[in-house]
């Protein structure tokens, strides 16, 4: 099993609203309740400097090892982070995170369960829990996490994004279709959303539609390889050889994943009508 197409589109959030710096100041991103704040001020008088200190260089330390992709590292700093700050959602959230990036989809579901139940009104601990649960292959369970990120913020375009992902799951190209579009609306320079539009779009048959989006993300974003493999299978099945060749030089130099099949099928989740195209390529 791999990683759930919404966390290999980016689209979970690292949320870091900690206890952090000398001061104990809370910096917030992405979790904005004014509730958590007050908590986290309130709880840094619990603490003596020393500990303050040592939150800090902790919460520094995971934030640096969730980037570089140390996750195993990670998961242990944000399990003594756990220890200090075992009332702060963000905290779990972020563990779970790292979980999810190891594949330990279970343990990252109750992360994110207590994150919310620490901060129910907070919509990224749904938004991780519903790519967990896409890796679970549990769809509709995470169309309703995403559902109520939207409920909370109606103009979460991540949200969009990743219930798409999830209908996509289902089969749901449509409705998939549906929401990506507003992804698309809501930011228009959310790339990924807008190869998951194209995607779709060539899923549902209009094929012409897709490919001049491919084309479009290839040219505006020429280091994206998804947009470039897309385009070669699309303009191999048009019967444009040439063109198909020469855009897959370009994917390999990039990203050879894309000769995999059942990484494209399974992690990446494309529509099989796209997978489809993409094999005929490989094969001849």
């Amino acid at each position: 099993m791999g990683w759930p197409a919404s966390f290999y589109t980016g689209f979970s959030r690292v949320v870091s609203k900690v206890i952090g710096l000398a001061l104990a100041l809370v910096i917030g991103l992405g979790c904005g309740s004014s509730a958590l704040a007050q908590s986290a001020a309130s709880d840094a008088a619990a603490f003596s400097p020393r500990d303050i200190q040592a939150i800090a260089e902790l919460k520094q330390s995971a934030f640096t090892a969730s980037q570089a992709g140390q996750f195993a590292a990670a998961e242990d700093l944000w399990s003594e982070l756990i220890e200090y700050l075992p009332d702060e959602a963000a905290v779990w959230s972020n563990r779970g995170n790292v979980r999810v990036s190891q594949n330990k989809l279970t343990e990252a579901l109750a992360d994110y369960g207590q994150a919310i139940k620490l901060a129910p009104n907070e919509p990224d601990p749904y938004l991780n829990r519903g790519a967990a649960l896409e890796g679970l292959g549990r769809w509709e369970d995470a169309i309703a996490d995403y559902t109520h990120v939207l409920e909370i913020n109606p103009k979460d375009a991540a949200a969009y994004n990743n219930r798409g992902n999830a209908r996509a799951g289902l089969g749901q190209w449509e409705t998939a279709l549906k929401d990506y579009r507003e992804a698309v609306a809501l930011d228009p320079q959310f790339a990924f959303a807008r190869i998951n539009e194209a995607l779709a779009l060539y899923q549902t048959g209009q094929t012409d539609q897709a490919i001049r989006q491919f084309r479009s993300l290839s040219r505006k974003y020429p280091n994206f390889p998804d947009a470039r493999a897309a385009l070669t299978a699309a303009l191999w099945e048009a019967g444009q050889r040439g063109e198909a060749e020469s855009n897959w030089v370009a994917v390999m130099g990039l990203d050879g994943r894309y000769k995999d099949l059942d990484w494209v099928r399974t992690i990446r989740r494309w529509p099989p009508a796209m997978v489809t195209a993409l094999e005929k390529f490989l094969n001849l």
